[in-house]
């Protein structure tokens, strides 16, 4: 039951994923559902109370009950943990890349802007790039493949981000670093070179890179409409975004 609960967290509150996740094996599958749900309950964390101190808490709660699965402790204070602790053993998954993703994640209980571009790219690779890279290993990429997977996540976490400065302003967020073309052109740069180095994963490992399969259509479009970054204007259509996954699918290339 506990992976039916995170196939219906990953369904409901990110189905990008969840479509991504698609063509994964049934074990990968489950694999992924795993690592996208509790991805998803520790985004909302910081969300979960307008005070800082209560979503504080729960980002830290959410540390030491991952903390007491790597202790070999069998945790059952939230649905999706059992799964987590199969899928970490399973896949022999570094408890780093959970460590950052939390203490990347504190960074959005407060409306601060990042300090400097630096700063910007390590949030950049502590959320989207430990999320990939855990899907990644968990679908077999060796240890040597984590800078490509770094790479091409950063990319996709970028253009996660794009979409988002609207509603993250709304809040008064400011989630990017100026001039934005610097970062979109970054982006951009890093994946093409995740690409060029593709022969680094294994084709098992394709369905975790799809995660990032909507990253080329918004970062080309901020790109050429810097201006539309804070309109919500980056978003495609559903047809266009399941005609971008088909293919990619189709080819069987990130």
């Amino acid at each position: 039951m506990s992976f039916d609960a995170c196939k219906k967290l990953v369904r409901a509150g990110d189905p990008d994923r969840y479509l991504s996740a698609q063509t994964a094996t049934p074990e990968g599958h489950k694999a992924l559902m795993a690592i996208y749900a509790v991805n998803l309950e520790i985004a909302h964390a910081p969300w979960a109370s307008p005070e800082p101190l209560v979503a504080q808490m729960r980002l830290r709660w959410w540390g030491d009950e991952i903390a007491r699965i790597y202790q070999g402790e069998a945790v059952t204070t939230h649905e999706i943990l059992p799964a987590l602790r199969e899928v970490i053993f399973d896949h022999n998954l570094p408890q780093r890349y959970f460590e950052a993703l939390i203490e990347a994640r504190m960074n959005d209980v407060f409306a601060d802007p990042p300090e400097s571009p630096a700063a910007f790219d390590a949030y950049i690779e502590a959320t989207s790039g430990s999320v990939m890279a855990l899907a990644a290993r968990a679908l077999g990429a060796p240890e040597a493949a984590m800078p490509v997977v770094s790479g091409f996540a950063y990319g996709a976490g970028v253009a996660n981000l794009l979409r988002a400065v609207p509603a993250l302003k709304s809040h008064g967020h400011q989630p990017l670093v100026e001039p934005a073309s610097e970062v979109v052109q970054s982006a951009i740069s890093q994946m093409a070179l995740a690409r060029k180095n593709r022969s680094a994963i294994p084709p098992t490992a394709t369905p975790a890179m799809l995660a990032g399969w909507r990253a080329d259509a918004t970062l080309t479009h901020a790109y050429k409409h810097p201006d539309h970054i804070n309109t919500g204007l980056l978003e495609e259509s559903p047809a266009r975004k399941m005609l971008a996954l088909r293919w990619r699918r189709f080819i069987k290339r990130w």
